[in-house]
Protein backbone atom coordinates (compact mmCIF):
# COMPACT_ATOMS: atom_id res chain seq x y z
CA UNK A 1 0.00 0.00 0.00
CA UNK A 2 1.25 3.45 -0.73
CA UNK A 3 1.65 6.43 1.54
CA UNK A 4 -0.66 8.10 -0.39
CA UNK A 5 -3.23 5.34 0.40
CA UNK A 6 -2.68 5.03 3.51
CA UNK A 7 -3.43 8.63 4.62
CA UNK A 8 -6.92 8.07 2.96
CA UNK A 9 -7.37 5.14 4.60
CA UNK A 10 -6.70 6.54 7.92
CA UNK A 11 -8.61 9.81 7.22
CA UNK A 12 -11.45 7.82 6.03
CA UNK A 13 -11.47 6.14 9.45
CA UNK A 14 -11.01 9.13 11.57
CA UNK A 15 -13.90 9.92 13.44
CA UNK A 16 -13.65 13.27 14.64
CA UNK A 17 -13.24 17.25 12.92
CA UNK A 18 -15.58 16.30 9.90
CA UNK A 19 -15.14 19.42 7.98
CA UNK A 20 -11.27 18.86 8.58
CA UNK A 21 -11.21 15.60 7.50
CA UNK A 22 -13.18 15.74 3.98
CA UNK A 23 -10.71 18.76 3.41
CA UNK A 24 -7.78 16.66 3.83
CA UNK A 25 -9.51 14.09 1.88
CA UNK A 26 -10.42 16.46 -0.70
CA UNK A 27 -7.20 17.59 -0.71
CA UNK A 28 -5.73 14.25 -1.40
CA UNK A 29 -8.33 13.53 -3.96
CA UNK A 30 -6.91 16.33 -5.84
CA UNK A 31 -3.43 15.46 -5.55
CA UNK A 32 -1.69 12.18 -5.75
CA UNK A 33 1.41 13.66 -4.53
CA UNK A 34 0.15 15.35 -1.66
CA UNK A 35 1.71 13.21 1.26
CA UNK A 36 4.93 14.86 -0.27
CA UNK A 37 7.22 17.88 0.18
CA UNK A 38 6.76 18.73 -3.52
CA UNK A 39 3.40 19.12 -3.62
CA UNK A 40 3.50 23.19 -3.42
CA UNK A 41 -0.29 23.23 -2.97
CA UNK A 42 0.03 21.77 -0.03
CA UNK A 43 1.03 18.63 1.83
CA UNK A 44 0.16 16.05 4.54
CA UNK A 45 2.88 15.95 7.63
CA UNK A 46 3.07 13.62 10.54
CA UNK A 47 3.58 15.03 14.08
CA UNK A 48 3.71 13.29 17.97
CA UNK A 49 2.88 14.55 20.73
CA UNK A 50 5.68 12.86 23.40
CA UNK A 51 3.64 12.13 26.80
CA UNK A 52 5.15 11.00 29.54
CA UNK A 53 1.41 10.28 31.84
CA UNK A 54 2.85 9.12 35.08
CA UNK A 55 4.81 12.31 35.46
CA UNK A 56 2.10 14.15 33.84
CA UNK A 57 4.58 16.17 31.16
CA UNK A 58 4.96 16.46 27.60
CA UNK A 59 8.07 16.45 25.70
CA UNK A 60 8.56 20.10 23.25
CA UNK A 61 11.02 20.60 20.90
CA UNK A 62 11.71 25.03 20.07
CA UNK A 63 11.46 24.48 16.52
CA UNK A 64 14.29 26.09 14.87
CA UNK A 65 13.09 27.89 12.06
CA UNK A 66 9.59 29.05 13.70
CA UNK A 67 11.08 29.45 17.09
CA UNK A 68 7.74 28.03 18.78
CA UNK A 69 7.37 25.33 20.89
CA UNK A 70 6.11 22.60 19.20
CA UNK A 71 5.25 18.76 19.29
CA UNK A 72 7.69 16.56 17.38
CA UNK A 73 7.13 16.46 13.68
CA UNK A 74 7.47 16.78 9.83
CA UNK A 75 7.36 15.72 6.58
CA UNK A 76 6.59 12.21 5.48
CA UNK A 77 9.66 10.13 3.36
CA UNK A 78 10.03 7.94 1.03
CA UNK A 79 10.74 4.88 3.65
CA UNK A 80 7.52 5.72 5.68
CA UNK A 81 5.27 2.05 5.75
CA UNK A 82 2.29 5.01 6.46
CA UNK A 83 1.53 8.12 8.47
CA UNK A 84 1.68 6.49 12.13
CA UNK A 85 5.28 5.71 11.41
CA UNK A 86 6.23 9.00 9.70
CA UNK A 87 5.23 10.40 12.97
CA UNK A 88 6.73 7.66 15.30
CA UNK A 89 10.24 8.20 13.21
CA UNK A 90 9.74 12.09 13.26
CA UNK A 91 9.09 11.74 17.23
CA UNK A 92 11.78 9.56 17.63
CA UNK A 93 14.80 11.55 15.39
CA UNK A 94 13.74 14.80 17.00
CA UNK A 95 13.36 13.93 20.89
CA UNK A 96 16.62 11.43 20.85
CA UNK A 97 14.66 8.92 22.87
CA UNK A 98 14.56 5.24 21.58
CA UNK A 99 11.38 3.06 22.87
CA UNK A 100 8.43 5.49 22.14
CA UNK A 101 5.58 3.90 21.28
CA UNK A 102 2.26 5.19 19.63
CA UNK A 103 -0.90 5.74 21.78
CA UNK A 104 -3.18 3.09 20.48
CA UNK A 105 -6.39 4.58 18.68
CA UNK A 106 -4.52 6.24 15.63
CA UNK A 107 -4.76 10.33 15.15
CA UNK A 108 -5.75 12.08 17.56
CA UNK A 109 -6.41 15.62 16.12
CA UNK A 110 -5.72 17.13 12.70
CA UNK A 111 -4.30 20.10 12.94
CA UNK A 112 -3.93 22.69 8.91
CA UNK A 113 -1.94 25.27 9.22
CA UNK A 114 -0.55 27.56 6.55
CA UNK A 115 3.28 27.78 5.63
CA UNK A 116 5.77 30.21 3.65
CA UNK A 117 6.16 29.79 0.19
CA UNK A 118 6.80 27.80 -1.96
CA UNK A 119 4.39 25.47 -0.19
CA UNK A 120 0.63 26.91 1.15
CA UNK A 121 -0.10 24.93 3.91
CA UNK A 122 0.52 21.64 6.10
CA UNK A 123 -2.02 18.96 6.74
CA UNK A 124 -1.08 17.90 9.86
CA UNK A 125 -2.01 14.38 10.91
CA UNK A 126 -1.27 14.30 14.90
CA UNK A 127 -0.71 11.27 16.89
CA UNK A 128 0.66 10.49 20.40
CA UNK A 129 3.69 8.58 22.01
CA UNK A 130 4.51 7.61 25.38
CA UNK A 131 7.35 7.73 26.16
CA UNK A 132 9.42 4.86 28.53
CA UNK A 133 9.71 5.14 31.76
CA UNK A 134 13.76 5.73 31.59
CA UNK A 135 13.16 8.21 28.37
CA UNK A 136 16.16 10.55 27.88
CA UNK A 137 16.21 12.96 25.34
CA UNK A 138 18.39 15.25 23.08
CA UNK A 139 18.44 18.10 20.87
CA UNK A 140 18.37 17.27 17.30
CA UNK A 141 19.72 19.74 14.12
CA UNK A 142 15.83 20.50 13.88
CA UNK A 143 15.52 22.27 17.38
CA UNK A 144 16.95 24.43 19.45
CA UNK A 145 15.94 22.90 22.53
CA UNK A 146 13.84 20.50 23.72
CA UNK A 147 12.20 20.14 27.01
CA UNK A 148 9.65 18.32 29.34
CA UNK A 149 6.58 20.36 30.49
CA UNK A 150 4.01 20.13 32.85
CA UNK A 151 0.36 19.53 31.60
CA UNK A 152 -0.15 22.89 33.31
CA UNK A 153 3.02 24.54 31.47
CA UNK A 154 2.10 23.88 28.10
CA UNK A 155 -0.56 26.50 27.75
CA UNK A 156 1.73 29.35 28.67
CA UNK A 157 4.50 28.08 25.81
CA UNK A 158 3.06 26.37 23.03
CA UNK A 159 0.29 27.85 20.59
CA UNK A 160 -3.32 26.81 20.70
CA UNK A 161 -2.86 24.16 18.23
CA UNK A 162 -0.33 22.12 21.05
CA UNK A 163 -2.91 23.13 23.62
CA UNK A 164 -5.68 21.27 21.70
CA UNK A 165 -3.12 18.31 21.24
CA UNK A 166 -2.38 17.62 24.64
CA UNK A 167 -5.89 17.84 25.77
CA UNK A 168 -7.08 15.65 22.93
CA UNK A 169 -4.19 12.98 23.85
CA UNK A 170 -5.24 13.60 27.98
CA UNK A 171 -8.81 12.35 27.17
CA UNK A 172 -8.20 9.52 25.42
CA UNK A 173 -5.75 8.27 28.02
CA UNK A 174 -8.56 9.08 30.87
CA UNK A 175 -6.70 11.58 32.66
Amino acid sequence: MSLHDDAVLVLKGYEDQEELRQAYLDHLAAHPDGVWKACTAGHVTASALVIDPERGRVLLTLHRKLRMWLQMGGHCEPQDASLAAAALREATEESGIAGLSLLPGGPVRLDRHPIPPPCHCHFDVQYAVLAPPDARHAVSDESLDVRWFAYDEVAEVADESVVRLLAATRARLGA
